[in-house]
């Protein structure tokens, strides 16, 4: 888990928290705020794993944020925090690809005008991010496995906008 900021058409910040599983660079969770704070980050843990879950360990950053309530919330959830060296991003490289990500494919062209409208983009580019986003490290496939649109003979490909135009899957015409 990490947080990343994002900066507003007013000049704000907000604090985008997410959950990764790094198995299938799957997002268990994402929020935004314009305050975090440990009982927040606690709230967002519980959302995040709900129920019995299947992940034994949680990395995490040094960040003050991080205090003893998300310490002790993650032991409560059955999970053991890793946390990372100080200056280390790249111990939780799965978590800082998915910022880099987020950031080259949604934020770079557009400027959240506030919370409720990050939380828009956020939940699209996450839709965008597990159905049609393709990942070297998953072999050129998705966190959702898309099938790949094959053809015994001649098909016209048809184009179909994400993210507002910003990007586009394409597929085989049926």
């Amino acid at each position: 888990m990490d947080f990343f900021t994002v900066p507003t058409f007013t000049f704000g910040v907000l604090y985008c928290f997410f959950v990764i599983a790094h198995d299938r660079r799957r997002i268990l969770h994402c929020n935004v705020t314009r305050h975090p704070t440990g009982l927040w980050i606690t709230q967002q843990l519980r959302e995040a794993f709900p129920y019995d879950s299947q992940h034994k360990y949680l990395i995490l950053d040094r960040d003050a944020k991080f205090g003893e309530a998300v310490h002790d919330a993650v032991g409560a959830l059955g999970l053991k925090a890793v946390r990372t060296s100080f200056h280390s991003p790249w111990q939780n490289g799965v978590a800082e690809r998915w910022v880099e990500s987020c950031r080259h494919d949604l934020l770079d062209h557009v400027i959240p005008l506030n919370e409720r409208h990050l939380k828009r983009l956020l939940s699209e580019y996450v839709r965008y991010y597990h159905l049609d986003r393709t990942h070297l490290g998953l072999e050129k496939d998705t966190p959702d496995r898309r099938s790949a649109a094959t053809s015994t003979r001649p098909s016209k490909i048809v184009s179909f906008p994400r993210l507002g135009g910003l990007h586009h899957r394409y597929d085989l015409a049926a």
